[in-house]
């Protein structure tokens, strides 16, 4: 480390200050302190996860304990509340630890108990931003998007503020964690960061007024079935730039939005069955992901994991190698879909577009589809 001001040897100007501790606040710290923390949990007989590197599994003489580390915040759970106060009190007697008890707030995100388990929202986050924002006072969108038959000519003069552009546009990332309902939405904000025009910020003040409307809605966690399954979408061509396709699915354990995605495709599809077929493919990357994290958490799916697509061709192409004349121009990559239906990991359905749960995460709709998605979804008030 350099000298510091005030510290200087006037006779060694170069000399350097040798570390005998990682300080806070500078670049090797966090891998430090990590390195720290879980050398001294793994001497405890726990290991990482091989799902999450950030997930840390004791599963020793029917005790199971888990640790979700982020930096210096961490959450602690298991099946055993003496070998969790045992563990706290040895973490107590190498760290400066603040026990918190009972989660209520993580990460910006409150946890609140109810009859049947728990509700995750951002109120508090969501109120913030809409301060920031001074949006405070205005009035509520039934949807967080503008209907295409309803727009406007595109008004294509630079937004004068980019920075408060993109400020609100991150802030609007964070705000999806539990709000799925605005995840696509929020996908086509973000892809203007860079040169913001004045339509783009309209698209993101109508975001803000669907969020005013909705401030108290959340994702709920219950008791039930504790099976994975999935649904799959994909809107070919969507972006009139580009004519890129936008992917988006989302997966479920028994009743539980678990895990869900909206991205634009990174090359140009020929066709919605190729498009639908991409999105098919992330989609059970996911789903291997989440079974192999799932087995980890003692909850193994006995069952290929069901992923549910309204496009039959291409669910034909993942079945049937005969039409790989068909698809020559498709990466080789996509390919393996076929490989994990053969292995019995998935099993591919097919669903009508009227219920098609992934719909909202891929498409402008209109206000009573929208609702009906959304409710599909599980998003709702804490109270509803």
């Amino acid at each position: 480390m350099r000298q510091p001001p005030g510290f200087q040897n006037a006779r060694h100007p170069d000399f350097v200050c040798k570390l005998r501790k990682s300080l806070y606040g500078l670049k090797q710290a966090p891998r430090q302190w990590f390195q720290k923390l879980t050398g001294f949990l793994k001497a405890q007989g726990f290991g990482f996860s091989r799902s999450d590197p950030s997930l840390l599994i004791l599963n020793k003489n029917h005790i199971q304990i888990y640790i979700l580390i982020y930096v210096d915040d961490f959450l602690v759970t298991g099946n055993n509340a003496q070998a969790i106060k045992l563990l706290l009190q040895q973490l107590r007697s190498q760290f400066a630890l603040k026990q918190l008890g009972d989660i209520s707030l993580f990460l910006g995100i409150q946890v609140l108990r109810t009859a049947n388990g728990y509700f995750l929202n951002q109120t508090h986050y969501a109120l913030k931003l809409l301060n920031d924002a001074g949006f405070a006072e205005c009035k509520s969108a039934p949807t967080p998007r503008v209907s295409e038959s309803k727009k406007t000519p595109a008004d294509s003069t630079k937004f004068s503020d980019p920075t408060l552009y993109r400020r609100l546009a991150g802030s609007l990332q964070y705000l999806s964690i539990t709000r799925p309902d605005i995840a696509f939405a929020t996908n086509m904000v973000c892809q203007h960061m860079q040169s913001p025009s004045n339509q783009d910020f309209k698209a993101l003040k109508r975001l803000l007024r669907y969020i005013k409307g909705t401030l108290s809605h959340g994702l709920p966690i219950s008791v039930g079935s504790l099976e994975l399954h999935s649904y799959t979408d994909a809107d070919w061509a969507s972006d009139a730039t580009d004519r890129k396709s936008v992917s988006g699915f989302c997966s479920f354990l028994g009743p539980n939005l678990i895990s869900w995605t909206v991205k634009k495709q990174n090359t140009v599809a020929k066709s919605s069955t190729e498009a639908e077929y991409r999105a098919l493919s992330a989609a059970t990357s996911e789903v291997i992901w989440l079974r192999r994290l799932a087995a980890e958490l003692t909850i193994p799916q006995s069952n290929p994991t069901v992923i549910q697509c309204d496009n039959t061709s291409a669910i034909a192409i993942a079945k049937n190698p005969v039409f790989h004349a068909r698809t020559k121009h498709i990466e080789i990559n996509y390919h393996f879909i076929r490989e994990h239906i053969g292995s019995g990991s998935i099993q591919l359905t097919h669903i009508s577009s009227k219920d098609q749960i992934a719909d909202i995460l891929t498409k402008h709709l209109p206000p009573a589809r929208f609702n009906d998605l959304q409710s599909k979804l599980t998003i709702r008030p804490l109270n509803a």
